[in-house]
């Protein structure tokens, strides 16, 4: 009979007893790292570079141990923390002569395999004392550094799971060192040993032998998985997201992308479609997104990158809700559902569409270099509720190749437009979808239309002037003062600043004056004069031109092109001065109010006014624009289709509401805010009384004007 073989040798006494066999790997890589900032539970919270890795194999099967390595790493910051240079006793000296990271990965992965087969081992995966080595510093610093890891960096064992699995009893796994691992088994560690990181790996051999003693089927089977690549995909308005997996990010440049944001949080795990990049009001990106993780850990790690960079910007991260991720990221569209059912798609978003344009004609424009995903069927177009086109679309494409070279397109010509094309997300499509299926941005019509307190003479006749290039502080008079002589021609109320959509200054203005041959001499004399170191431009033009512009048109060079509300489903089918006739109301408001309160009779004047120069109340004008807002540029005196809000209608007496002035609630205004503050912000109107009794408190009448509640009506 032929006696058995010997044990394998091995510096662990218990080789002698009989080895179980191990369903783990057949080898592992204990791995320390350090880096020049912080370390222990915040390792890598600080974004400073690695400084140093420590490593030695083990062979779980025949329990043998390889040759102990240290590498020092240079970093880019060669200032070492306080704390990094008393635990570590290195300094910037030291490190000026280390190779860089790229480098001393190479040595690594020579030097591993060169141990694994000394031991007779096959496949290796790291062992690290928790996850913030790989998540919280290799990964992101490779990802800064464009390295590309080795795939054995991209799956690991946690020690402190492994051993929390073992004897869950102790502490939380997040609460275990190395130290109170070895304490808690009674292992004898060397107290000696004062070289940095060389302690940590020793101890955490011994422990991982110890617990291979152990009978346990489960230990060392299921390494963490640290993602390649993030995945796009969709959500539905009626998933539940659990909100301990959520973050918001604040800060991000405008042009960034879901893969961008993504890799900011390289080496944490981001769900399926877990990127919701966040829109404004006008449907562009607001420089805020909030991003799912897989699990609550992911999370916590996550908010460790606070003030992290992504290029020169500092990223603000902070937690947030599941409801806020679904509320931006679903949706209920099942046409969309099924455009972005396609898996591993890069999406883009095309802006500026001509509304002719269909599936051929964008297919066309892309052309056979960069093909869409399914022809047509990779194509949404984004409509209105009623079916007419906004002029986007969102194309899929099936690899970031294709997508690159759509994106040379960006402002080519379709037609006689230039179109916009930029990197987009499964939650914008989301977002634009939704906003434009949600309904109108103005609500319906409940309450009763108040007039716009002045009215737009028709006219082809080049009788007005536009100024260009103001300053965004000039006001009513510094343009008095910068036509001079010729201010003395300006018709009673023609003065109209024009305001973009934020009701900020655009730098524009239209004058009205008494002739063609006025305002001819006065673009003659006045153009291209300077105004608080602005040259501002004076052309001619007429009222026609002015009203399309003051009612969310433009006029270029090109020509006029109509404002929004130029349709026949949207307002009267001209601009000329409108009667305050009963068929502008619609009829479901009329059969609610009286026709005393929704047209009230113009209201005589006993004796002559003086010239004034703001607009003021002349022939009403009525215009049933419900469903979008305006596009800038837009004035001020247009935006008085808005409805009055019932209890300002309540808080008026009847006086007030039989005559034709503009209501307007301010919501918001500072407790501290006094007389003053409210009529400068009405500098370019003209309040109905003189007195200022006008102003009257919404919804406190105990109160009086001087002590300034929060919401005010002004008539």
């Amino acid at each position: 009979m032929t006696p058995p073989p010997p044990p394998p040798p091995g510096p662990d006494p218990a080789a002698d007893s009989p080895v179980d066999p191990c369903p783990g790997p057949e080898s592992l890589v204990v791995l320390f790292g350090a880096t020049a900032g912080a370390l222990g539970r915040d390792l890598g919270s600080d974004e400073t570079d690695l400084i140093l890795l420590v490593w030695q194999v083990v062979e779980p099967r025949s329990r043998q141990v390889g040759t102990l390595h240290k590498s020092l790493v240079r970093a880019e910051a060669a200032a070492l923390s306080p704390q990094c240079r008393e635990a570590s006793g290195l300094s910037a000296d030291s490190l000026a002569c280390a190779e860089p990271l790229d480098k001393v990965l190479q040595q690594f992965s020579q030097l591993v395999n060169g141990d694994v087969a000394l031991l007779g081992g096959g496949p290796y995966v790291l062992c690290t004392d928790g996850q913030q080595l790989l998540r919280q510093v290799l990964h992101p610093e490779a990802s800064r550094k464009n390295l590309v890891l080795p795939d054995t960096f991209f799956s690991f064992y946690n020690l402190r799971r492994e051993f929390h699995m073992q004897h869950p009893s102790i502490c939380p796994a997040r609460d275990l060192t190395v130290a109170t691992m070895a304490q808690d088994l009674g292992l004898e560690t060397d107290a000696t040993e004062d070289d940095f990181g060389v302690w940590e790996v020793k101890t955490m051999v011994a422990v991982i032998l110890h617990l291979l003693k152990e009978p346990n089927s489960q230990l060392f089977s299921k390494p963490e998985v640290i993602k390649r690549k993030y995945e796009t995909g969709p959500c539905s308005k009626a998933d539940v997201v659990d909100s301990e997996t959520v973050v918001r990010a604040r800060g991000l440049p405008w042009q960034s992308s879901d893969q961008d944001v993504a890799r900011f949080f390289k080496g944490l795990n981001v769900a399926r479609g877990g990127v919701a990049l966040c829109l404004n009001a006008q449907g562009r990106r607001n420089g805020e997104a909030l991003i799912r993780f897989v699990d609550s850990e992911q999370r916590d790690l996550a908010l460790q990158r606070h003030k992290h960079h992504m290029g020169v910007r500092y990223i603000e991260v902070y937690k947030a809700t599941g409801e806020e991720f679904v509320k931006i990221a679903g949706g209920t569209s099942l046409e969309v559902a099924r455009f972005l059912s396609r898996e591993d798609q890069v999406i883009l978003r095309l802006r500026g569409l001509p509304f002719s344009a269909g599936p051929t004609d964008v297919l066309g424009f892309l052309g056979p270099e960069c093909p869409v995903t399914g022809g047509a069927e990779g194509l949404l177009f984004v409509r209105h509720p009623d079916g007419r086109p906004t002029g986007d679309a969102f194309a899929l494409f099936a690899c970031e190749e294709l997508a690159q070279a759509a994106l040379r397109r960006h402002k080519g010509m379709l037609g006689k437009r230039y179109i916009e094309l930029f990197r987009s997300t499964a939650a914008e499509v989301q977002q634009v979808l939704n906003r434009y299926a949600s309904g109108p941005l103005l609500p319906t019509l409940t309450a009763p239309l108040l007039p716009i307190p002045f009215a737009l003479a028709a006219g082809t006749g080049r009788d007005c002037v536009r100024l260009r290039g103001l300053p965004y502080t000039a006001t009513i008079e510094d343009i008095l003062s910068f036509l001079g002589e010729a201010a003395a021609d300006i018709r009673p109320h023609g003065v109209h600043m024009v305001l973009n959509q934020q009701g900020r200054p655009s730098g524009d203005a239209f004058i009205q004056m008494t002739s063609a041959e006025r305002a001819l001499a006065a673009a003659q004399r006045c153009h291209k004069k300077v105004m608080k170191e602005r040259y501002v431009e004076v052309v001619p033009c007429s009222t026609e031109e002015m009203s399309r512009v003051l009612m969310g048109g433009t006029l270029g060079r090109s020509g006029m092109s109509p404002p929004p509300c130029k349709l026949p489903c949207l307002s009267p089918p001209t601009y000329t001065t409108f009667q305050a006739t009963p068929t502008l109301i619609p009829t479901e408001t009329a059969t609610l109010y009286p026709s005393s309160t929704l047209l009230p009779a113009a209201r005589v004047s006993a004796a002559p006014t003086p010239v004034a120069y703001y607009p003021g109340p002349a022939t009403q004008l009525y215009l049933n624009y419900t469903a979008y807002y305006p596009s800038p540029p837009v004035s001020p005196t247009t935006v008085g289709y808005l409805t009055t809000p019932t209890a300002a209608l309540a808080s008026a007496p009847t006086s007030v509401l039989s005559q034709p002035g503009a209501l307007v609630r301010m919501p918001g205004v500072p407790y501290t805010a006094g007389m003053k503050d409210l009529l400068s912000i009405f500098q370019a109107y003209q309040l109905a009384p003189d007195d200022y009794t006008s102003l009257m408190p919404v919804g406190d009448p105990p109160r009086t004007v001087l002590q300034a509640p929060k919401e005010w009506v002004c008539l």
